[in-house]
């Protein structure tokens, strides 16, 4: 039997990433570093347009600001790592690194989650509840609903990924994933995982399948009212906002589903970084291009800032 060892004795583990195939760690390389420099200009595009102009200091842009920093900071969490690790032949992280990278990874993926339920219910106020939607998202609603986001989502975090180290690990460091993700670690431990396995289906139902329905509970009531409209742009602007917002939860759930809402062996953990890849890479690069190509205020916005300038 392998001995139970202390891991932070040791030191690091070893992400061994996509080291099964070195033909492609080049190619990933360039790839990945594309869609993180796309993600960090147009994240950032949209909060300083959002900062800067008076027009879009709305609800909307306000947790879109919000996404796009929680955006920034979860790519941040894990995509230098792996570039480094796909660019030169070690592929190690500290012991402390990787309990950072955990918690946050779990921190910002978790308030994502909570956000887009915000999110869906500021266009379902919008939508439903035109007269009242002034007095219903109102500045200091908007930002306690923002601060219980991020609240939830890091505490949540301190709690799982406090739990998952508690679990001793084997002498062998090699996790199998291209970051500190809960699956991969758990595959290290020598005892029992169960309490654990059961710990992350739990937490993946309160935190992505609930929020799932809520967002489409709230999007069943907004067609609802969509098919009772009468005026087209009316109708053209509530598809170009909620579509996009729609469009934005499923490149998110979906991948976040067919990760942590199946069981153990229901994939296959080389199909699992794949998924993971594209949550954590191409989804955030995507967000900003898919709320502001078709949007008007922010083209409206943009020309306003060149004049300005």
């Amino acid at each position: 039997m392998m001995e139970k060892v202390n891991a932070s004795s040791e030191g690091y583990f070893v992400l061994l990433g996509f080291s099964n195939w070195p033909h492609l760690e080049v190619v990933l390389f360039v790839v990945i570093l594309m869609f993180y420099l796309m993600t960090l200009i147009g994240n950032l595009f949209i909060i300083i347009l959002s900062y800067l102009d008076s027009h879009l200091h709305t609800p909307m842009y306000f947790f879109l600001s919000n996404l796009s920093f929680l955006d920034l900071c979860y790519t941040t969490s894990s995509i230098p790592q792996l570039l480094v690790n796909l660019w030169g032949p070690e592929k190690t992280i500290s012991y402390a690194g990787c309990m950072i990278q955990l918690y946050f990874s779990l921190a910002l993926g978790t308030t994502e989650c909570v956000l887009l339920v915000v999110m869906s219910y500021d266009r379902y106020a919008a939508v439903c509840r035109p007269l009242h939607y002034t007095v219903l998202m109102h500045a200091r609603f908007c930002h306690l609903l923002a601060v219980v986001s991020w609240i939830s989502g890091f505490t949540t975090s301190a709690l799982h990924s406090s739990f998952t180290f508690w679990a001793p690990l084997c002498e062998h460091r090699q996790v199998d994933h291209f970051f500190c993700e809960v699956p991969a670690l758990l595959q290290l431990s020598c005892v029992d995982t169960h309490a654990n396995e059961l710990t992350l289906m739990v937490m993946s139902y309160i935190f992505v399948l609930i929020p799932l329905i809520l967002i489409l509970s709230s999007y069943g009531a907004i067609a609802q009212a969509v098919l009772r409209m009468q005026s087209t742009a009316g109708l053209q602007k509530v598809f170009g906002t909620c579509g996009a917002h729609l469009m934005v939860v499923s490149l998110f759930f979906i991948p976040a589903m067919c990760v942590y809402l199946q069981p153990p062996s229901g994939n296959s953990q080389d199909q699992d970084k794949f998924i993971a890849l594209f949550y954590t890479v191409v989804t955030p690069s995507l967000n900003p291009l898919i709320y502001t190509l078709r949007n008007k205020d922010v083209r409206g916005a943009v020309k306003r800032l060149m004049r300005w300038g």
